[in-house]
């Protein structure tokens, strides 16, 4: 999964992301000028019976355009669904750059203490963690959280986020897997893990 960068914006050009069979996850188009004919079109090649109900497709074609907006209005750098073939959305993982981090905050005990002083809200305290990746040094927060921040109930989404520090290159990314499916969650945090691990700015 690469993504072009306009050279003004930073030093790099492109933020590449290996998926893990990547039969099972569609690449957002976050280049689409028409993103609602992009997903009925991704819809329709995701089932492959040509007589699938067409309520399936129009529910996958609404999920895939939601995530799509939301890699949008987040500016991601690069955005997939896991969604294996004929199956709906499992989990959603994006790149970002975290813009207005001020250059003396590009820590991990920084990002540590925001991390820390999130008020969520959350069902249990996060999971945070230092790691070291191929890109750069990282913090890793595992969380579980409702989708609507707002509601005291509701579904609950399960994340790992990590907070990369690129060695080379003064700013900050996000790397983060989210999916609701509870009992998937120590199969899709190692997958987090190795995707975060794949990263690379060229």
């Amino acid at each position: 999964m690469n993504t072009p960068r306009a050279a003004a914006a930073a030093d790099w050009h492109e933020c590449r992301v290996t998926l893990p069979a990547p039969h099972n996850w569609l690449v957002l188009d976050l280049t689409a000028e028409r993103p609602e004919e992009w997903a009925r079109a991704a819809a329709d090649e995701h089932f492959s019976a040509d007589d699938a109900p067409a309520d399936w497709r129009e529910a996958f074609a609404e999920d895939v355009l939601w995530y799509w907006a939301v890699a949008a209005r987040q500016k991601a750098l690069c955005a997939a669904v896991l969604a294996p073939q004929d199956g709906g959305v499992a989990a959603f993982y994006c790149v970002r750059e975290l813009g207005g981090v001020p250059a003396e905050s590009l820590r991990l005990d920084a990002l540590r203490a925001e991390a820390e002083a999130a008020e969520g809200p959350f069902f249990r305290p996060p999971e945070i963690t230092e790691v070291e990746l191929p890109l750069g040094a990282a913090l890793r927060v595992h969380r579980l959280e409702p989708t609507d921040p707002e509601a005291d109930s509701g579904n609950v989404l399960e994340g790992v986020a990590h907070y990369v520090l690129p060695r080379e290159y003064p700013t900050a990314l996000e790397c983060r897997l989210l999916w609701g499916a509870l009992g998937l969650g120590e199969e899709l945090g190692k997958m987090a893990d190795e995707l975060a691990d794949s990263v690379r700015l060229a």
